[in-house]
């Protein structure tokens, strides 16, 4: 079986896990910006080209503590490790991962991103990434993930000496923004079941993705997409 490493939005959703269950830190490598997809979109509309907004600015656009509500905390920044991922049973996963070099995060030209705990009845998470490029890379990038993740309902993710059983699930996107991609993905490890939605939005030359607690990506990406459109 061919090791190769995985993708920035499944790897930072598998490390997201691994953190909650102890097993590891929050790590992203970065993605390659292959073929096409097809997402949910509206009016049939072609991207646009439109320069990216600076990082500095779509930290501004990022959900804080006061617009999330009370309750959320923001979680501080981990030190990256080194340890080998790799995918096993997903052969589209493995090839887009195996021509990703490894880096912090997608491969578009500006980022930001936060994460938060909510502490209610129990404790859950919820983080937001901005990116910004041009619309047609934007739409690619992201597009080319979510096709590579949804084609294998299940496959493992390996960190070390942890293993990951996952299953992903395509879900109905919201009709907001320009683009939208959704799926909820299933995480089994050391006896313990989390599923995590994730759903992402491209809005002009912003992509917006909330990942998550489904009821709480359900319940801010509303706002995240409201606070990124006031770049325009």
């Amino acid at each position: 079986m061919r090791r190769s490493t995985t993708t920035a939005l499944g790897l930072g959703t598998v490390f997201t896990v691994l953190a909650l269950t102890g097993c590891a830190s929050h790590a992203e490598p970065a993605d390659s910006s292959a073929a096409s997809s097809a997402p949910v979109h509206r009016g049939g509309s072609t991207p646009s080209a439109s320069a990216p907004v600076s990082s500095a600015q779509l930290n501004k656009l990022l959900l804080n503590e006061s617009d999330l509500g009370e309750g959320y905390t923001r979680k501080p920044e981990t030190a990256r490790r080194n340890d080998d991922v790799t995918v096993i049973g997903c052969p589209a996963l493995e090839k887009l991962g195996s021509d990703a070099a490894t880096g912090s995060g997608l491969a578009f030209t500006r980022k930001a991103k936060a994460s938060f705990t909510y502490t209610g009845s129990s404790t859950s998470e919820v983080s937001e990434e901005l990116y910004s490029d041009s619309a047609t890379k934007l739409s690619k990038g992201i597009g080319v993930v979510f096709d590579a993740m949804l084609s294998c309902p299940s496959y493992q993710v390996t960190s070390g000496t942890s293993v990951v059983d996952m299953a992903t699930e395509k879900t109905a996107a919201p009709d907001l923004g320009d683009e939208q991609w959704s799926q909820l993905l299933t995480f089994s490890v050391g006896g313990q079941r989390s599923v995590v939605k994730q759903t992402a939005i491209r809005t002009g030359n912003i992509l917006v993705i909330v990942s998550g607690s489904p009821g709480l990506v359900d319940a801010h990406l509303d706002k995240a997409l409201a606070k990124a459109r006031t770049a325009r």
